[in-house]
């Protein structure tokens, strides 16, 4: 199944692509699918969502959809159905942090 996916402009540039892409994320649609289908995409995106050791998400990036914060879900659980019907992108957000 293909999902839109929205990249943050520090990793659209690394990619060189837009900030919206469709990602084939197979026939379970989950967050790790995504991420295994862009790493194989875009080779220079790997490491930099999350780490290729132990597969985490990195500390400061955050996935949403539907207005709902997916980061510490099950990487594996299903996305949302409106993410799946492509109504909702998967957004991917680097978060900041600061004083």
């Amino acid at each position: 199944m293909m999902v839109r996916v929205v990249l943050p402009t520090p990793l659209q540039a690394l990619a060189k692509v837009g900030a919206e892409l469709d990602v084939e994320a197979g026939d379970a649609p989950s967050v790790a699918a995504v991420l295994d289908a862009l790493e194989a995409r875009y080779p220079m995106l790997r490491g930099t969502m999350r780490d290729q050791a132990t597969r985490r998400r990195r500390a400061f990036i955050r996935f949403y959809a539907c207005e709902t914060d997916l980061s510490h879900e099950s990487p594996d659980a299903p996305l949302p159905a409106p993410v799946v019907a492509r109504a909702e992108p998967l957004l991917v957000i680097g978060a900041m942090a600061g004083g």
